[in-house]
């Protein structure tokens, strides 16, 4: 990396990339490097971007590569995140709905497949049921080894297994639509106006309700129960299509999933990476598992997680 000039690390995220700004006169790039998960976090991670600005949604271009030397170089989108312009108390709403209108448009992309930067073609894997299931028993695998006895850690595994199984079968859209994975306002950023999208190395094609719940019941930016309700409502009123009543369904299945998995993935990253900072963001995570785990498909799992786990799962809303 020290072969270019002007170049600055930038602060990262919860994976194991490094972001560098390397500017040149009046122009900036991003390098982007990363040894481990080159595949996933460079070649695919282009991939998607070049799918997206296809598909007129705003990512950043390619602008070098160096493979063997494990980093990519892209556009400069700057550092005016979503998750900053809403900590300087700017007008939620009206940015929400600007994202609402990018996520529209990403669940139309059709296209499943595109050439990446070594003229091999790439095609967007299904979000399948093995995948959800192996990511909300990341709970299993990392958070309850710290926080519960060894002799009860078996016996919840295999009620947990079971009913996780179950609960998947109960979704009832189809994996139809382009899902970004995690598509929140740190993923978000302001360019010229208007929304450009990062960090889509993840993206599958799976359920329509995924996305919405990664905006809505975002971890690392807390929104009151008021306004999950008008970004939930205002989504629906452009969705003349769907069946309220499975969507929510769908939702409410989905967020409390997502946030297991969330759980397990934090704790991971405080014991296998050093990455402490994340701990804190797990309370949250269980006030959105208790938002949503009244549905009449979660109650098995409401009393499992109540018995075990009673500071964090309350009675009925």
């Amino acid at each position: 990396m020290n072969k270019f000039q002007s170049v600055k690390e930038i602060k990262g995220d919860a994976s194991q990339r490094q972001f560098f700004r390397k500017k040149f006169k009046k122009t900036s790039s991003i390098i982007v490097f990363s040894p481990k998960e080159k595949l996933k976090n460079l070649l695919i991670y282009d991939s998607i971007n070049k799918l997206l600005i296809m598909n007129k949604i705003l990512a950043p271009k390619l602008y070098s590569e160096n493979y063997k030397k494990n980093y990519i170089e892209i556009q400069d989108f700057g550092d005016q995140t979503i998750y900053k312009i809403f900590s300087q108390k700017k007008n939620k709403m009206f940015y929400f709905k600007k994202i609402l209108k990018v996520l529209k448009k990403i669940q139309m992309i059709k296209d499943r497949s595109i050439k990446n930067f070594q003229n091999k073609k790439y095609t967007i894997p299904i979000y399948k049921k093995e995948i959800l299931f192996d990511e909300a028993n990341l709970f299993c695998e990392w958070y309850i080894e710290q926080h519960m006895p060894k002799n009860e850690r078996k016996k919840f595994r295999k009620k947990f297994k079971i009913l996780v199984k179950k609960i998947i079968s109960k979704l009832t859209l189809k994996n139809n639509v382009f899902v970004h994975r995690d598509f929140h306002v740190s993923n978000l950023i302001l360019k010229n106006n208007n929304i450009g999208v990062l960090d889509s190395q993840d993206a599958l094609i799976g359920n329509k309700a995924y996305d919405l719940v990664s905006l809505i019941d975002d971890v690392r930016f807390k929104t009151t129960k008021s306004l999950k309700n008008k970004l939930y409502d205002h989504y629906l009123k452009t969705e003349k299509k769907i069946d309220g009543k499975q969507f929510r369904n769908d939702f409410e299945i989905l967020s409390v999933l997502r946030n297991l998995k969330i759980i397990g993935i934090f704790t991971r990253l405080a014991i296998r990476d050093k990455k402490k900072r994340y701990l804190r963001l797990i309370p949250y995570a269980w006030k959105l598992i208790n938002l949503r785990i009244n549905n009449k498909n979660l109650e098995d799992l409401r009393e499992l997680l109540k018995k075990n786990f009673k500071k964090n799962i309350l009675n009925e809303n």
